[in-house]
């Protein structure tokens, strides 16, 4: 099982149709949504790529937003994890 942890910008939370859609492809077996951080469970990955779009909704207004982390890994090898950040697509 692979796993996509989203850390949300400070301010934002996930759009409740974009959760929708997300929850509506077959290659998401689960999707969980704690206060700051989005968590996309797939059952496995190959060689073909793959495109998923979070789209969120602010909530508060902050200034110099930072940017935040996501990271793919294997739930039952998490030791080869890959991290990016990002700084959503208005910054």
């Amino acid at each position: 099982m692979v796993i996509i942890e989203v850390s949300l910008l400070s301010g934002f939370i996930l759009a409740s149709r974009s959760r929708t859609l997300l929850e509506h492809r077959t290659i998401i077996k689960k999707i969980e949504v704690e206060a700051n951080v989005v968590y996309i469970y797939l059952e496995k990955l190959n060689d073909e790529s793959q495109t998923f779009i979070l789209q969120l909704e602010q909530v508060i207004q902050m200034k110099n937003l930072k940017p935040a982390m996501i990271k793919i890994y294997d739930y039952y090898q998490p030791g080869g994890l890959q991290i990016s950040s990002h700084s959503g697509a208005g910054s």
